[in-house]
């Protein structure tokens, strides 16, 4: 509670989404994450891709695991915003990565894509915002 009680006193701009609308959005995510990702390391693990197209899947997952961790536990927009910049560009790199294997694997990641580039422009906003 201490967590949300200081997130909900941080500056945001208007356009910030209401907080009920993350969980839903995040679960929806998280199958499409969960069933792309699955194939990625199905595939390593059958060595029918090489680690290098794999290793951005990796990285975006810890990536992205922390960034809970990192905004909420420790309380740093800054070092949240760096960490979100690395969700994006793992997730770009991974598209791209896995594209020539897996096509589709590429296309399911496509809303992931654009709510982490929203929750980018929004993290590096409340971040200025509240510096």
């Amino acid at each position: 509670m201490n967590s949300y009680n200081w997130y909900s006193q941080l500056l945001k701009p208007s356009w910030a989404p209401p907080p009920w609308l993350f969980g839903p959005v995040w679960s929806v995510l998280y199958v499409l994450i969960a069933i792309s990702f699955g194939k990625v390391f199905m595939m390593l693990w059958k060595k029918e891709i090489p680690m290098a197209v794999a290793l951005p899947f990796a990285l975006n997952l810890f990536f992205n695991l922390i960034f809970t961790w990192i905004q909420f536990g420790l309380k740093n927009n800054l070092l949240a915003a760096f960490d979100i910049l690395l969700v994006l560009g793992t997730i770009i790199w991974a598209m791209i990565a896995i594209y020539p294997y897996v096509k589709w694997v590429s296309y399911i990641q496509i809303p992931y894509l654009l709510w982490v580039a929203f929750a980018t422009v929004l993290q590096l906003t409340i971040t200025f915002l509240n510096k």
